[in-house]
């Protein structure tokens, strides 16, 4: 996918480290007038150029595409259900880099953009976690194979308004690298804030972005565009 110009730069606080300030690739549509645009997540070892070869398969042409880059090419350096301070600070800066990204889309905008967390693995988990943490009304939410970032007995339950934001949790079930429990969790906690959730297992699926995944998607991204979700 060929990047786009933009009348502005999207870029990151470079005093967030450790991803602050890392190289943010762009796609698709011009950002200033998309009609939907895409906040992609990596996952542990990949990078944001393959997050817009995989944004190829949504056939969407009227959406643009932001991929942040992770420092190390992992945004936090163990298991999501590891204890908190073992994966800091790498999840507050992920959070501030998607945050500091929200608010340079909306620049040079006349009107709001529809925006969607897309991430896979490890980036599915920090997009489940930041609807989680930082509760509005997204286009939709994409966490393929992920769930909320927190170790096992973590009370999640917190008040938060997604206003019926679609949210699509697809994991293996099981997965190596992705308790299908902690997947399930997310969906009644991220349902319980006002998600409109869809939870799909796959049956000893291998761990990998799946053809069923990608379908979901393009039909999720087609609804946000053709029916006006913002």
């Amino acid at each position: 996918m060929s990047g786009h110009q933009s009348r502005f730069i999207i870029k990151t606080d470079s005093a967030d480290p450790p991803h602050g300030g890392m190289p943010v690739s762009t796609g698709g549509s011009p950002i200033e007038t998309a009609g939907l645009v895409f906040i992609l997540l990596h996952g542990r070892g990949g990078n944001a150029r393959e997050m817009l070869a995989l944004a190829e398969h949504f056939e969407c042409p009227d959406a643009a595409f932001v991929a942040p880059q992770a420092a190390g090419f992992s945004w936090y350096p163990a298991s999501f259900i590891a204890p908190f301070e073992v994966n800091q600070p790498g999840i507050d800066s992920a959070h501030k880099v998607i945050e500091s990204l929200i608010d340079s889309i909306a620049v040079g905008r006349s009107s709001p953009a529809p925006i969607a967390l897309l991430g896979f693995s490890q980036g599915a988990c920090l997009a489940v976690d930041h609807a989680y943490r930082f509760p509005r009304r997204y286009a939709f939410i994409a966490g393929l194979t992920g769930g909320i970032i927190g170790p096992p007995g973590t009370d999640f339950d917190r008040d938060g308004a997604l206003n019926g934001t679609p949210v699509f949790l697809g994991s293996g079930d099981p997965d190596p690298h992705v308790p299908w429990s902690r997947v399930r969790e997310s969906a009644r906690v991220l349902e319980g804030m006002g998600g409109n959730v869809e939870l799909v297992g796959y049956e000893n699926a291998p761990h990998a972005v799946l053809p069923d995944q990608v379908d979901r998607v393009r039909e999720l991204a087609r609804a946000a565009t053709v029916g006006g979700s913002a």
